[in-house]
């Protein structure tokens, strides 16, 4: 099995960002659209909310690696992708010590979602990791209860632990898939939005569509929402990242959020680590101003 099937723990929103590719949007609004219509179809028996859940996840989720609507993402030709070679990405060149399983796969491609600039592994976190949120949540009742396990998924097997990575990212993507799988039965999840879902009589009825707008945003993009890297990682990182200040000159536009302070409001109690220091709008703009004024200098000399 190829590499970024089984073994693409990270994937690279910078290489490559200045080309354009389509929104997927409309297409993988339509896949899981009808995911959540084939697992209501035919319905029998009482209501049961676990049973809908679990139908759509083993449709389109799965307990690999690679959940089965990244896997179609990663392939299918109605899907523009951005893929970064494994000598191009961001984690290649690092000593193996500090890139650790980073280094040693390539990167999953990238997609554009709600013209968002999303890893192909976030699908994968949408439905599989945010499905254990929902579970966690009905058991707590408690959404920071549930954010605090996620958390240690991503400091442990699925993250720092194994990768020298801490994916805010991929916290941001749990918590909105547990958003998706509340807002299949109860009103307002998606803010002035009915549920997905009404439970008439002996049946289901679908009352409004999923899309993928509802839940993605800047902060699912690992080029502005940017990983925390553990001490090994963080210098070797720097260093490559300061190598797109070129592409941030050229395309500032593409590494800016709009709407920050709403974002970090919505996910406050997720645990998401401040690595403002690493997004180029910082890291690139400083020295550009030194530049400027070492030249403003030597003009006046």
């Amino acid at each position: 099995m190829a590499p970024q099937f089984c073994g693409a723990y990270e994937t690279d929103q910078f290489s490559n960002r200045l080309n354009s590719i389509t929104d997927s949007t409309e297409v993988m609004d339509a896949r899981v659209n009808l995911s959540i219509a084939d697992a209501i179809a035919n319905w029998k028996g009482p209501r049961n909310d676990r049973k809908v859940v679990d139908a759509i996840y083993y449709d389109i989720g799965g307990v690999h690696w690679v959940d089965k609507i990244e896997r179609w993402a990663m392939k299918s030709e109605d899907v523009e992708r951005l893929q970064a070679s494994r000598r191009e990405s961001i984690y290649q060149g690092h000593p193996i010590w500090a890139t650790r399983v980073a280094g040693l796969f390539g990167v999953g491609p990238t997609i554009k979602l709600n013209n968002q600039y999303v890893g192909s592994d976030k699908l994968g976190h949408f439905l599989s990791q945010g499905r254990k949120f929902w579970k966690r949540y009905l058991k707590y009742e408690d959404e920071a209860r549930a954010a605090e396990h996620s958390a240690y998924t991503e400091r442990a097997l699925f993250g720092q632990m194994t990768t020298g990575v801490y994916s805010n990212a991929d916290l941001v993507a749990n918590y909105e898939g547990f958003r998706f799988y509340l807002s299949l039965f109860e009103d307002d999840v998606i803010p002035d939005k009915p549920a997905i879902l009404a439970w008439r009589d002996d049946h289901w009825e679908i009352q409004r569509p999923f899309t993928w707008a509802d839940h993605v945003n800047e902060y699912w993009d690992e080029a502005l929402n940017i990983n925390h890297f553990d001490s090994l990682l963080y210098p070797h990182m720097k260093e490559r990242l300061n190598e797109f200040c070129p592409q941030y000159q050229q395309a500032p536009e593409l590494f800016v959020i709009e709407d920050e302070t709403a974002l970090k409001d919505r996910y406050a109690h997720l645990q998401l680590r401040d690595t403002s220091e690493l997004r180029l709008d910082n890291l690139c703009a400083p020295a550009s101003s030194e530049g400027l004024i070492s030249g403003t200098a030597a003009a006046l000399d």
